[in-house]
């Protein structure tokens, strides 16, 4: 409440400094000879004394009645921000499914109606990114906040490897327990607290998680369908039925879901697919629901423009068959008909997911509670549609960073209901957004920052935001002692993390190696956003295991084949860009590697 009114407050003095600094004595403007002997008479002949009287005071009116209707609305903000109940918390945490797998984004294919429903009733995130692009690094990042290069949860049930008295010892997730999400969200914010689906850590959630964090809890993970109590279930039903349990559960009315003093508590939910992610190592891959085998039938999946031969053979000399991906590809892709089969199964499955959605959604109707609950969509990586010659995720291409991001929220202003938003969210930035809604600062140790700001009232509306907007917006998003680093030495400023008064305009990408260079490579990478008017499109990836570098137009090669590095392109600007990132990587990757309280 005290944030609010801080921040209403600031709000009403810049507003009437705003109204102070407009000019309500201007004139039309005339043309005037100012050489001539006649100028003053000139500029008296076409000034009409009480016609200027006239439109200042009614300027004056104007402006008046614009403050006052500022002052209602503020006031009106205050007193329902007051009066909302604790804000429910829902989000849908889905597998392997990439930014354009959704109707809402333009695919003219996969079926997804109750996504693009909500993407209709609230913001859908157009160039949503992941900082690392595998299931379990993105789960330990959503659970901490954190880049990997911090939390350290390198591979399945461990992190890395370090030396203890002298002994090699696996590190597990290196963050305090009660600094992990679900923790917080129990212990701090008093919130009612489920996960139905993978936690994708095959850790122990007691040790890792907190040992009283859950009030439910099931993970599922690995599998499509298995046989429960004597019936045959598909995964994807399981996690439904899970959420409707946990859902069930909190409208009962039991002691635990009230607070000390009687109190109901909100709840926080997180519905964790393990759609549409394959089962590794069964040649099927991908197997959907026996209802959904009549979908896309008679469709044709389009062909990716980069699923190739020779854009397989413009990947790094690195890139062999062994290669991971590539073996993947060969599972999935290496034939027309197998290719067909493979989408259509995925999108089949994404459908189902997007059923579920709706079940879920409806029982929060039926409980009177859908327009009090903050309603995420996201997913954990992207995935290679044969783009490259590979499938499957792991490498900074734009295929398998970017996924979506839906947001309904009921604190939304309604301006923003319906719209598309292009900023760089990035997944360590829904641990903060969640703690926000919950009414908890983020610890200094997290690293992303509250989305709401992007389409609340008086939050941030980007780098042409009014005055008033841009002050406001300081006391909406709190950085709990953390601080924004530089921009970067080139782009006058351009390009930068983020600030008080602007969100990022670029982000530092990292994976790690898995098992070998030759089946994971690591891979890290620059990544920029395009600026209309203000910049080329340039993304920088580097390959430590070789040392090896790419630099990419995307403006003209949105497809990241042709590698200016490779050709040798005398070209003095791309010589010039190449230098310039490879700094400021080097900047952004040591950032994130610190110990620094830093937003990135």
């Amino acid at each position: 409440m005290l944030l609010l009114l801080i921040t209403l407050s600031v709000g009403l003095v810049v507003v009437l400094v705003s109204v102070h600094k407009q000019d309500i004595f201007s004139v039309t403007h005339h043309h005037y000879e100012l050489d001539s002997p006649n100028f003053i008479d000139d500029i008296s002949k076409n000034v009409d004394t009480d016609k200027l009287i006239r439109d200042k005071a009614k300027r004056a009116r104007q402006l008046a009645q614009q403050r006052e209707q500022k002052e209602r609305e503020l006031q009106q903000q205050m007193e329902e921000e007051d009066e909302r109940p604790p804000m429910n918390i829902l989000l849908f945490y889905a597998d392997d499914w990439r930014h354009d797998t959704m109707g809402a984004a333009g695919n003219p294919i996969v079926k997804t109606p109750f996504l693009d429903a909500l993407a209709k009733e609230g913001v859908r995130f157009t160039e949503n990114c992941v900082t690392t692009s595998i299931c379990w690094i993105s789960r330990a990042t959503l659970y901490s906040g954190q880049y990997l290069a911090r939390h350290h949860f390198e591979m399945l049930g461990k992190g890395r490897t370090l030396m203890v008295n002298g002994t090699p010892t696996e590190m597990k997730l290196e963050v305090p327990a009660n600094e992990t999400l679900y923790s917080l969200m129990k212990e701090k914010a008093n919130y009612y607290v489920g996960h139905a689906g993978k936690l994708g850590l095959w850790v122990d959630p007691q040790e890792y998680l907190g040992k009283q964090s859950f009030d439910f809890f099931v993970d599922e993970d690995g599998w499509h369908w298995r046989e429960i109590g004597g019936r045959n279930v598909h995964i994807t039903n399981k996690n439904t039925g899970d959420a409707l349990r946990f859902l069930k559960m909190w409208e009962s009315d039991k002691p635990t879901t009230r607070d000390r003093e009687g109190k109901k508590k909100p709840f926080f939910l997180n519905v964790a697919y393990f759609a549409t992610h394959a089962v590794d190592g069964d040649k099927r891959q991908y197997m959907p629901q026996n209802k959904s085998m009549s979908m896309y039938e008679n469709d044709t999946i389009p062909i990716p423009a980069t699923a190739t031969d020779d854009a397989w053979m413009k990947m790094p000399h690195f890139f062999r068959p062994s290669n991971e991906g590539r073996t993947r590809w060969h599972w999935r892709f290496d034939e027309p008909n197998k290719h067909q089969t493979m989408m259509k199964n995925y999108y089949r499955m994404a459908s189902e997911v997007d059923t579920s959605v709706g079940i879920i959604l409806k029982e929060l109707e039926i409980q009177g509670q859908l327009n009090n609950t903050l309603i995420i969509f996201t997913t954990d990586n992207g995935n290679f549609h044969a783009e490259h010659g590979l499938a499957d995720k792991w490498y900074p291409h734009q295929e398998s960073i970017r996924v979506p991001l839906i947001i309904k929220d009921p604190r939304m202003s309604p301006e923003y209901i319906g719209t598309t938003n292009d900023e760089f969210t990035l997944n360590i930035d829904l641990t903060a957004t969640i703690m926000a809604a919950a009414g908890l600062d983020p610890l200094p140790t997290m690293m992303g920052r509250d989305m709401s700001v992007l389409y609340r009232k008086n939050g941030f509306e980007g780098e042409a935001a009014a005055t008033a907007s841009q002050t406001q917006r300081k006391a909406f998003a709190s950085t709990n002692g953390r601080t924004y680093i530089d921009p970067a030495s080139d782009g006058d400023g351009k390009f930068h993390s983020g600030s008080e008064t602007s969100w990022r305009t670029e982000f530092f990408y990292e994976h790690p190696m898995h098992s070998s260079p030759d089946f994971i490579p690591a891979s890290e990478a620059l990544v920029r956003k395009f600026l209309p008017g203000k910049s080329q499109d340039y993304k920088y990836f580097y390959w430590p295991n070789f040392k090896y570098e790419q630099l990419f137009d995307l403006k003209n090669d949105p497809g990241e084949i042709y590698d200016l590095v490779k050709s040798n392109s005398t070209d003095p600007v791309h010589q010039e860009k190449l230098k310039e990132m490879r700094k400021r990587f080097v900047e952004l990757k040591m950032m994130a590697h610190s110990d620094l309280q830093i937003i990135l």
